[in-house]
């Protein structure tokens, strides 16, 4: 239930959260909320290179959150995600149960349609600052639960059709869901201290001189 809660807010952030006055840097465990204008101007602007990428330089899934109830990372997103619970069986296997894959607005029963998207996904990350970082670094990036954006359920055609795009090539089909989404990968980036490159910054700054002029970001930076 509180994991459900939890990646609810993002979503709400978008509609309710007050603009907030930047925080000081010192500040960087804290909680930050910025309008989508000023957040992206915090990503730091760099050319990308994918040298050396291999997807299995970022471990997953791993055991999860909690270890002892025997599901994966991608298991217990899709428990935390679900609007009707499946059901689980040994093996954390999962039957039954109903999600919205936001991407599209489509409604899921069977989980084995659902994807685990990375909101950046892996190879982005590797060409923003990942490549710098440790295995066990990249292992958290991976799996993610902590904030509810980095790791999001949806449709398998949707995430294989962003593959490892970021939004100057893709956004999402749903007309509703292109704010959200916006702001969900200003914040992993900022989140995870990843750079972006200039095409990926001038597509933001185009939405946010339209429809997303009022989003906001909402994101707590990682350990």
């Amino acid at each position: 239930m509180i994991k459900n809660m939890l990646r609810a807010l993002p979503a709400l952030f978008l509609v309710l959260a007050p603009l907030a006055v930047p925080t000081p840097a010192n500040a960087s465990a804290a909680a930050q909320t910025f309008p989508l204008s000023y957040a992206i101007g915090q990503i730091p602007v760099a050319d990308e290179s994918r040298t050396g990428y291999t997807h299995d330089k970022f471990k997953h899934w791993n055991s999860g959150l909690d270890p002892a109830d025997g599901c994966n990372t991608r298991a217990e997103v899709l428990l935390a995600e679900a609007s009707e619970a499946p059901t689980v069986t040994a093996g954390c296997k999962l039957s039954g149960g109903q999600w919205l894959s936001y991407y599209d607005e489509q409604e899921v029963t069977d989980p084995a349609k659902l994807d685990i998207d990375h909101m950046v996904p892996l190879a982005e990350a590797w060409d923003s600052g990942a490549s710098t970082w440790s295995a066990a670094r990249r292992e958290a990036y991976a799996n993610d639960q902590d904030a509810a954006a980095s790791l999001v359920a949806v449709t398998a055609r949707t995430n294989r059709q962003k593959a490892d795009q970021d939004p100057s090539t893709w956004i999402p089909p749903a007309r509703s869901a292109t704010c959200r989404y916006l702001a969900e990968w200003t914040a992993t980036k900022l989140r995870w201290g990843l750079s972006a490159d200039q095409a990926e910054i001038d597509t933001i700054s185009v939405y946010v001189g339209g429809p997303c002029e009022l989003t906001v970001v909402d994101y707590v930076p990682a350990p």
